[in-house]
């Protein structure tokens, strides 16, 4: 289990904290989300849990045990994977798998032996002596995954995991998630695409201004909005209305003069919704 207590994180020169007093708890085997708007603190979470930044007060624990950089006990069980590339374009996945072991000082007959498993676990195993430019944007993805793995962490923190990819590679990793998930493996994900989370977590956090907002699973925080909506185009703009049944949802409509459409509420409309109205000051 992962404790968040209190914490607090500002930098230098901010006036206003990147976070603050954020209480979260995710637990074993959770797949958890974390959903704001640019410059809500996600990131800074992220740098947190992977003790690249330390906070100013609170404290993370994993397991009972308090998060620190000279922790290695603690530290072992993490693994981070990053929304920015980061592998060696003259390498080949087998010498970047290699390279990771070694720096976690990984026996090289685990390191052999656990690197084929997971690059075919990818789906990378055909491309293992490619050199890493030749790699498509998808496959990078994956090799990154691959390597986050390689030290057999019990917690994953993905940081954007799927940007910049095609609906298909997107697919492609989100069942590679689910099934490490389906296995016991705790996952954090931060992501921007809200269709994403809806997918993978069992509960979400929605951070905004450093806060956690709102914490639940996306089918609770959908049907607390209304489970049906109503998107009523006026003919400047379209504007979406909630209802927890569907009957009430047919009454409304039936009442516009507008063209109108009605469908199923998504995570994307409590996300539009719940921080809309407070970057509009409502």
């Amino acid at each position: 289990m992962i404790e968040i207590k209190n914490i607090t994180k500002k930098y230098p020169g901010q006036k206003i904290p990147a976070l603050s007093g954020v209480n979260l708890k995710i637990e074993s085997g959770e797949f958890f989300g974390l959903l704001g708007p640019n410059g809500a603190g996600k990131t800074t979470m992220i740098k947190l849990l992977a003790t690249l930044l330390i906070p100013n007060e609170g404290e993370i624990t994993v397991d009972g045990e308090r998060l620190a950089r000279s922790n290695s006990n603690i530290k072992r069980k993490l693994s981070m994977v990053t929304q920015e590339y980061s592998l060696r374009g003259n390498m080949t996945p087998e010498q970047i798998m290699e390279l990771h072991g070694r720096l976690y000082q990984i026996p090289k007959n685990v390191i052999r032996e656990r690197s084929a498993e997971l690059l075919d676990f990818c789906s990378l195993g055909e491309h293992r002596t490619k050199i890493c430019r030749q790699l498509s944007g998808g496959m990078k993805r994956k090799l990154m995954l691959s390597r986050g793995l390689l030290t057999a962490p019990e917690i994953l923190i993905l940081d954007e995991p799927t940007v910049g990819l095609d609906p298909f590679a997107r697919r492609q990793m989100w069942d590679l998630l689910k099934q490490l998930n389906d296995k016991g493996m705790t996952i954090l994900l931060t992501t921007h695409y809200i269709d994403e989370a809806q997918y993978l977590c069992r509960r979400i956090a929605l951070i905004d201004k450093g806060k956690t907002d709102r914490v639940a699973s996306p089918r609770k925080l959908i049907d607390d909005l209304g489970a049906t909506a109503v998107d009523e185009f006026d003919g400047s703009h379209t504007k979406s209305s909630f209802f927890a049944a569907r009957e009430e949802a047919l009454h409304f409509a039936g009442e516009l003069d507008n063209e109108f459409v009605i469908r199923s509420t998504t995570l994307e409309d409590v996300f539009v919704t719940l921080i809309g109205r407070k970057l509009e000051g409502k």
